[in-house]
């Protein structure tokens, strides 16, 4: 992924940034050097909040979709936003979280506490977005 030039001056933003992830990990790392070229740095809880809700938005695209189409990163004065597309038109669902770890039901209310905005769009070519807004 090409990460956008640093950004210094108010009226260059939105700042972007786009790749295609096939694991967490790599979403994370992709979201960190995102964050490293925003100025002024968000705060760190900040951070920490819009790499974890990354991880979570990447990991379900890869659970219940399969894959990841694309994970797009922007940012404004107010803002961060991340959408993930994958290639499944079902829409997460509320369950009943399983506790012990091993069925999940964990992600998607933590990735709706940890967005100040959510929605989910199905595409026209089939598939879906999600997009979360992160305050800056």
């Amino acid at each position: 992924m090409q990460h956008p030039p640093t950004v210094e001056d108010p009226q260059a933003y939105p700042a972007e940034a786009l790749s295609r992830p096939q694991k967490a990990a790599d979403a994370r790392d992709e979201a960190s050097g995102f964050l490293a070229c925003l100025h002024p740095a968000p705060p760190t809880p900040t951070a920490q909040d819009l790499l974890l809700l990354v991880s979570e938005l990447v990991t379900n695209a890869r659970r219940h979709a399969g894959t990841v189409t694309a994970l797009h990163l922007s940012a404004d004065r107010r803002d961060i936003h991340v959408t993930v597309d994958d290639p499944s038109p079902a829409h997460p669902q509320d369950r009943s979280p399983d506790l012990s770890g091993g069925a999940g039901g964990i992600g998607w209310p933590m990735i709706r506490r940890l967005a100040r905005t959510l929605t989910v769009h199905t595409q026209p070519g089939g598939g879906k977005s999600i997009h979360a807004t992160v305050p800056r």
